[in-house]
């Protein structure tokens, strides 16, 4: 049985990226007991941020910077967030035919994330 779910991500500066996480997408930043790192949570999502300045860019990972499906309650809300605050969106919102209405963004870390919103037939 899983119980819980957590990422794990590399961030370049702790700083910057906790103000997008908490102004974007509404996380609470939480510290650890090291200062490397924070928690960022919001609801029964936790991300786990590492400060790795001389990490390779998440942007340069191609692929491999897609790390999180996000389903959430109200996709449009947090799409409108994301527009009000100029994140780069690498997909814009619309209905699947897999039943999910969802976009997707880039990280102020280059990081990609799909939000998504179950569709009611």
């Amino acid at each position: 049985m899983i119980t819980d779910t957590m990422f794990v991500i590399a961030v370049p500066n702790l700083e910057r990226s906790g103000a997008f996480y908490r102004d974007v997408l509404g996380f609470e930043i939480q510290e650890i007991g090291d200062p490397g790192w924070r928690l960022f949570v919001r609801e029964s999502c936790r991300i786990m941020a590492g400060e790795c300045p001389d990490a390779i860019p998440a942007a340069e990972l191609g692929d491999h910077s897609y790390f999180a499906y996000l389903v959430v309650d109200t996709v449009d809300e947090f799409h409108q967030r994301a527009r009000a605050h100029g994140v780069a969106l690498i997909k814009e919102i619309r209905d699947e035919p897999w039943g999910m209405r969802e976009f997707g963004l880039r990280t102020v870390d280059g990081h990609r994330i799909m939000l998504g919103s179950r569709l009611r037939g």
